[in-house]
């Protein structure tokens, strides 16, 4: 079962994380010094909006094995519920249960109508763990000169017991 954290320690894990050609296919592959940047902004994020991505640990031994979170796009105005895993860790339900806890934590603490999801094609476990969440595509867009397919999840409506009570 993995935990999150919000402050990393160390870039060595998000290098190693971003270099595994499983998995950066889909996210790129990072330099140290693209790391240090990276998480530079993911600090203000959290600095700035209350939120952020998390780095994911076992909690039986600690062990760094991905990120998670939620991430404000400012070019689409829109907040994701992004993860990335080790590719050991694929398969696990690590993706879904850390996904489920940050979408749960946006649906309880933020106002936004919808949360989104962007995959990369070819993205297909991505896919499986965001339609296990209720994602659906909701369009085709660009993000750092891929193309990403955007699912969207929107806030569930209030049942007409808690809007009137």
């Amino acid at each position: 079962m993995p935990r999150g954290r919000p402050a990393p320690q160390g870039t060595a894990g998000f290098v190693e994380l971003h270099a595994d050609p499983r998995g950066n296919r889909f996210v790129g592959r990072f330099s140290q010094q693209q790391v240090l940047r990276w998480l530079a902004e993911v600090e203000q994020q959290w600095a700035a909006r209350g939120h952020g991505l998390c780095a994911l640990e076992l909690r039986s031994s600690g062990e760094f094995i991905g990120r998670s979170g939620l991430q404000y796009w400012q070019q689409f105005d829109e907040i994701e519920l992004g993860w990335t895993l080790k590719a050991e860790q694929w398969g696990r339900g690590y993706a879904t249960e850390a996904a489920r806890a940050g979408l749960d934590w946006g649906l309880a603490n933020l106002e936004a109508d919808y949360f989104t999801a962007l995959m990369k094609p070819g993205n297909f476990p991505s896919v499986k763990a965001a339609e296990r969440l209720g994602f659906s595509p909701r369009r085709q867009d660009g993000l750092n000169g891929s193309s990403v397919t955007v699912y969207a999840l929107n806030r569930p409506a209030l049942s007409s017991e808690r809007q009137s009570g």
